[in-house]
């Protein structure tokens, strides 16, 4: 889910540790500073971040870190405990087969084909959501972390529309009526569609289903 409400490359959601997220301050926010990669940093310079968190995770990392303190419970000295956000019932860190086994479980509660949506298309759609609600292209660069718009036109050509506001503030008017969103299956990614518009509901579901059960 965080890929999907700030653009978070997996290899930087699946390195987050608690002390990197404040989701209770005045303005909730997460720490985007390490990765998964061999050096632990981000792949880019500008992709090491401090992004304002929507209401929409906020929420979301609430639900899973009192799932987590369950688990951690139940658990007992069973499980690992390395302050990871991300990690496997036992604490141990995910993998990218974690990654995409629980993504394909997601996607089918969410009525998505679960063999088309890829972690990656989650920043893609990102950057679609951001783009139709108006979001520059500048801010979409600054926000993957991309050292200029023409990387960001390049890689998103197809996402990409006209331009203003905030992620954050775009990203809390997406989900509103989230809550009372029917299920409509078989769906595809945006980069596959003629318009963003095509996949809204179902995805208004996946929103949903990260809202109320975890990131």
């Amino acid at each position: 889910m965080l890929s999907i409400v700030i653009g978070a490359r997996t290899e930087e959601v699946r390195a987050l540790a608690w002390d990197q997220i404040d989701a209770n301050g005045a303005v909730p926010t997460i720490h985007v500073w390490t990765s998964v990669r061999g050096d632990g940093d981000t792949k880019t310079r500008r992709s090491r971040q401090s992004l304002e968190l929507p209401t929409l995770a906020v929420k979301a990392i609430g639900t899973h870190r009192a799932a987590q303190a369950r688990e951690r419970l139940a658990a007992a000295e069973m499980r690992q405990d390395n302050n990871s956000v991300l990690c496997t019932h036992t604490g141990t860190p995910l993998d990218r087969h974690n990654v995409l086994r629980e993504l394909r479980t997601i996607m089918r509660k969410a009525g998505l084909n679960e063999k088309e949506w890829t972690a990656r298309v989650l920043r893609h759609t990102f950057v679609s959501l951001l783009s139709d609600h108006e979001v520059s292209i500048e801010e979409i660069s600054l926000l993957v972390g991309h050292n200029g718009t023409d990387t960001t036109e390049r890689v998103y050509r197809r996402q990409l529309r006209p331009v203003r506001r905030s992620a954050a503030t775009a990203m809390n008017e997406i989900p509103h009526d989230v809550a009372s969103h029917p299920t409509q299956p078989g769906s595809t990614p945006p980069e596959t569609q003629q318009g963003v518009h095509h996949m809204v509901d179902p995805l208004l579901n996946l929103l949903c289903l990260c809202r109320d059960g975890g990131i």
